[in-house]
């Protein structure tokens, strides 16, 4: 199959996922099937609404969730010769998982939308650091075999068995995995 052919299955329909399913892939498969399955626990999660509250109260006149094909939110964007995404977060205890949650949108504008001069920004405003994320053609591979590995994680009949991790008792599933 070509680069192209493969592109095009990629995106389809079937392959279109949330910034959220991106993040939840990289810390947690369990968590990305039951969040893919309409499980949702996030709601009564302290740590998920102080997560939220900086990300309303931070960078106040930038603010401006945009959402695309109700798929990606991203928190707010700083135009120029070359669009700059923001994502903002609370710490970077799940770096990985936000970089790849960026990388992904990075990947879906340039792949189905087909913007070439975007990048992208992790801006931390808590400890008041930022960290640029280009998508280069190694992590664009990385980023296609992420969403190969959703697609078969929330195909599973059932969620995968949990491994517990550090960030488990935090996490907003922590009694549906381990009480």
């Amino acid at each position: 199959m070509d680069e192209e052919t493969e592109i095009g299955a990629l995106m389809s329909k079937e392959m279109l996922f949330s910034g959220t399913q991106v993040n939840y892939f990289v810390i947690c498969k369990t968590k990305l099937w039951l969040f893919s399955h309409f499980v949702t626990m996030e709601q009564s999660s302290d740590l998920v609404s102080y997560g939220k509250l900086v990300h309303e109260t931070s960078y106040g006149a930038k603010k401006k969730e945009i959402v695309i094909d109700d798929r990606i939110a991203i928190d707010f964007i700083q135009k120029g010769d070359t669009l700059i995404l923001h994502e903002v977060k609370k710490g970077k205890r799940l770096e990985r998982a936000h970089r790849y949650q960026l990388l992904y949108y990075l990947y879906y504008l340039k792949e189905l939308k087909g913007m070439e001069q975007v990048e992208g920004e992790l801006d931390y405003p808590l400890l008041r650091k930022k960290e640029r994320v280009v998508l280069t053609d190694r992590l664009r591979e990385e980023i296609r075999s992420v969403l190969k590995g959703i697609k078969e994680a929330i195909a599973l009949p059932e969620p995968p068995r949990p491994s517990y991790l550090r960030i488990c008792r935090k996490c907003a599933y922590f009694e549906f995995c381990w009480v």
